[in-house]
């Protein structure tokens, strides 16, 4: 895998939109701390200006604005602002050539997944991340801490988090994939799916129902996609929704739990990264050690 040169204060960095609009004025303070605090030069994309629908401008004119950032050699990482929905329609036509030959840092979460995975595909790691519409919030300062670390190089050795009653013990090496697990399951069979044999997968959602996270977990067992995992880790799966006229009868990380129970792989939950305020950032592509045991869960990097 090619590791981005992490930043140093002076380089110039794009933010783009390539899923959903929103306000530019929500903008002001991610803008605010790259500039000012984090001391780079930023460019904004015209998707951060524009609306055609739910969309921040059309598929022509997001997938053209990530793909200047993507070639323009000064150009050392690439914000998505925001998540959303859109990245899947303009994810196939994406020309990295360039990015092989000059590496840069792709930050985002929740839709831009299928982003992070198609860099994966093409050797390249990424941040999932913190995105720059939301840095000014001062309950996920420890998330943007966490972003700025991984970016200049200072990134922690590891990552702990206490027991969860549903962890099964233990130690797996191999390459970080994922993301948001909807997405993944939408790029089965597709160029942006993902080949988990051997990998530390991690998955997050939002806002779906018990039911689709039920078919969501079994299509990855049907498909084959769960046999030769190396491990896997569960973030947070926030908002779900419950169908009142027919209970499902178990919570998110159950369903989990019971899809994944014919295996022997180590699993991990209730690892800190999603749509929650503290999301830790985690570097998709790079090798890790995942090693659960009765007291704690700990991932290593190893870059």
């Amino acid at each position: 895998m090619i590791l981005p040169p992490f930043l140093r204060p002076g380089d110039t960095v794009g933010i783009v939109s390539p899923a959903s609009w929103f306000p530019y004025e929500e903008l002001a303070d991610g803008i605010h701390i790259l500039r000012d605090v984090w001391h780079l030069n930023v460019l904004e994309g015209q998707s951060l200006h524009v609306t055609d629908g739910p969309f921040a401008g059309s598929d022509e004119l997001r997938r053209a604005d990530l793909q200047r950032f993507f070639d323009d050699p000064n150009v050392r990482a690439v914000f998505a602002a925001r998540g959303g929905y859109g990245c899947y329609r303009i994810a196939d036509d994406l020309d990295l050539t360039r990015l092989q030959t000059n590496p840069k840092w792709l930050v985002g979460f929740s839709d831009v997944t299928v982003l992070l995975s198609l860099l994966y595909n093409q050797g390249i790691v990424s941040l999932h991340g913190l995105m720059p519409r939301q840095f000014g919030d001062p309950d996920r300062a420890e998330s943007l801490e966490s972003l700025r670390r991984w970016l200049f190089g200072e990134y922690p050795s590891h990552y702990t988090v206490p027991a969860h009653p549903l962890n099964r013990s233990g130690q797996a090496t191999g390459p970080l994939v994922g993301g948001n697990l909807t997405m993944l399951v939408n790029s089965i069979n597709t160029p942006t799916d993902v080949d988990f044999r051997g990998k530390i997968l991690f998955i997050e959602d939002i806002d779906e129902t018990l039911f689709s996270l039920d078919r969501m977990m079994l299509q990855f067992r049907r498909a084959g996609r769960l046999a030769r995992l190396a491990g896997l880790v569960v973030g947070q799966f926030t908002d779900m929704r419950a169908n009142l006229s027919l209970p499902f009868g178990k919570d998110a990380y159950e369903i989990i739990a019971d899809t994944v129970s014919g295996y022997a792989f180590p699993v991990l939950y209730d690892f800190p990264a999603g749509h929650v305020t503290y999301n830790l950032a985690l570097p998709i592509g790079s090798t890790v050690d995942l090693i659960v045991e009765q007291e704690s869960g700990r991932i290593n990097f190893h870059l």
